[in-house]
């Protein structure tokens, strides 16, 4: 007889076979259905969605996997996340334009065609966004990610009124602002280690000015600010900041799970300040729809155009609302602070990129006093400036897309080749491959170089113009009706904030012991490709290994 004893580990035990036999029936049922589509196939035996791999993949699993006889191989080349960004181009190198991954989840296709591509995000209807994947944004209420059909209609012809040129007009003036204050803090120090936290910081307070009109001085996070207690989340900047920092304890916790008292303090204070945010939407919300029942004027942040976008019979609830206020931060914060740190750490290896871009600062702003830029006019004019972001997120794109073929099969051309891809398979346009393809972009695909961006016919500054690759090969905030609503936002800032910082200061990489300036330089770009990998978003892990220097420019 089995005593208590022996009894858990044959349970464990039983349930692990089951499990494995579940697993390797699923994979052969889905290596069976991909063979008939004609792509080329890699096999990956456990499911890249399976929640404890997606939380040990890199840390655990692929090092021990690659000390076993059969070493590195396709599982543990594809299998982890942020894959892509270290692989670059070389799978469709070896593979072609398309493939398709097996797993015992599902069926992954990755893409790396222009053409294949832009018809895919152009056939919104039968390659939809997964929504199940953005589910977990619905922290304040039903949102532009979660939305689909009617709903997202709605929600998009609503945010697209808040995304205006008037809230440019501020999102220009506050970036400045920021910026300024920025580079005179780095200015005066011998040396910055902090840029990626500082650029948080920057991102976070535009968004509170451009967002909620809420204007804050540029202050660089220090460890008192954020080790305070829980009552810190009181304020309105705070309790954002807190929840940005804290986005994936969120997801995946949910708003239910976060309350409950025997959670640890880092939980719980996440929890103040989510309660305390939605208390200030809430507050900010009344106060918009009484002052628009007293006829007075609307404010241009995202928050109030918002409001009185929804105050018609076709608006926004007040739960979408907050939804969609916390989606554009959500999508704004890390996105700007990740491609202005991006930035500034390839600029820093780059000086003659810097005297570029100063060329055109100089011509466009002159010695105008930096209250005297005007964005409707001083904007479309930088355009190596605007290159530059582009040049960065081409390189460095921080979000990736996920498509998927819904209920039904779909044909997609694929290099004159007509594939069937069967239903509920997730198809994954490889924004990194496609991006850094020398096939597209040329045999230095892989080097930072803004200038390909610019065409100028006569050699004069006046006649430049900006180059757009193909429909298909620049995707960072894909295409087609669902582009992203806040393209211009993050051009915008973006472009306002580099100008500020570079017109009259230079960035350079501090010196170790006995090292050159050209030596320093290649550690900064070692180390920018070598420590960058996908969190929630893709970010360098540990760029306080290479502290900046900022100096004032001499005329």
């Amino acid at each position: 007889m089995l005593s208590i004893v022996q009894f858990p580990p044959l349970v464990i035990l039983s349930l692990w076979f089951l499990y494995v036999a579940h697993s390797t029936y699923c994979l052969l049922r889905n290596y069976l259905i991909a063979r008939k589509t004609g792509m080329p196939i890699r096999v990956i035996p456990i499911s890249p969605e399976n929640p404890l791999w997606m939380v040990l993949d890199k840390r655990v699993f692929i090092p021990l996997f690659e000390k076993l006889p059969f070493g590195p191989g396709t599982f543990t080349r594809f299998n982890w996340r942020g894959w892509e960004f270290a692989d670059k181009y070389r799978a469709h190198e070896d593979m072609g334009d398309v493939f398709m991954m097996v797993t015992p989840g599902r069926l992954w296709v990755h893409l790396c065609n222009p053409e294949a591509l832009a018809e895919v995000l152009r056939r919104e209807k039968e390659f939809p966004r997964p929504l199940e994947i953005f589910e977990m944004t619905k922290v304040f209420g039903d949102n532009l990610s979660t939305a689909d059909g009617k709903s997202w209609t709605k929600h998009r012809k609503v945010t697209s009124l808040a995304f205006n040129e008037q809230n440019n007009e501020l999102v220009w003036s506050e970036s400045i602002r920021q910026s300024r204050d920025a580079v005179h803090y780095w200015a005066s120090k011998t040396t910055i280690p902090t840029i990626a936290d500082d650029t948080r910081t920057l991102s976070l307070h535009i968004l509170s000015g451009a967002g909620f009109g809420k204007f804050y001085p540029f202050e660089p996070r220090t460890n008192s600010n954020t080790s305070q207690k829980l009552s810190v989340a009181a304020s309105y900047k705070e309790s954002l900041q807190t929840i940005l920092d804290n986005c994936v304890l969120l997801f995946v916790l949910g708003t239910n799970v976060i309350k409950k008292p025997w959670l640890p303090a880092k939980a719980r204070k996440l929890n103040t300040a989510v309660q305390n945010f939605k208390a200030y939407m809430t507050e900010v919300y009344e106060a918009e729809k009484k002052a628009f029942a007293e006829g007075k004027p609307a404010a241009n942040n995202l928050m109030t155009q918002l409001i009185r976008a929804s105050l018609g019979d076709d608006g926004l609830s007040e739960t979408e609302i907050y939804g969609n206020i916390f989606v554009f931060n959500f999508a704004g914060h890390d996105t700007t602070a990740h491609t202005l740190a991006f930035t500034i750490y390839l600029l820093a290896s780059a000086p003659e990129i810097q005297d570029w871009i100063l060329e055109e600062l100089e011509h466009v702003l002159g010695q105008r006093p930096i209250q005297q830029w005007a964005y409707t006019t001083d904007f479309p004019k930088l355009k190596r400036t605007l290159a530059i972001l582009y040049e960065t997120i081409r390189l460095y794109s921080p979000v990736p897309i996920a498509k998927s073929t819904g209920s039904s099969a779909r044909t997609l051309q694929v290099e004159g080749k007509t594939f069937v891809i069967p239903a509920n398979t997730l198809l994954i346009p490889n924004h990194i491959a496609v991006h850094t393809h020398p096939k597209i972009w040329g045999q230095d695909s892989l080097k930072f170089n803004p200038k390909r961006w610019i065409e100028s016919p006569s050699g004069s500054l006046d006649n430049e113009t900006f180059s757009i690759p193909q429909k298909g090969a620049f995707i960072p905030w894909s295409e087609g009706v669902r582009n992203c609503p806040g393209k211009k936002f993050s051009q915008v800032e973006f472009v306002a904030c580099l100008a500020t910082l570079l017109k009259d200061h230079f960035v350079e990489p501090q010196l170790f012991l006995n090292e050159t300036m050209e030596q320093a330089r290649n550690r900064v770009l070692r180390l920018v490709e070598e420590d960058t990998g996908q969190v929630l978003l893709l970010q360098m892990f540990h760029p306080e290994k290479a502290p900046m220097v900022w100096k004032r420019r001499v005329s």
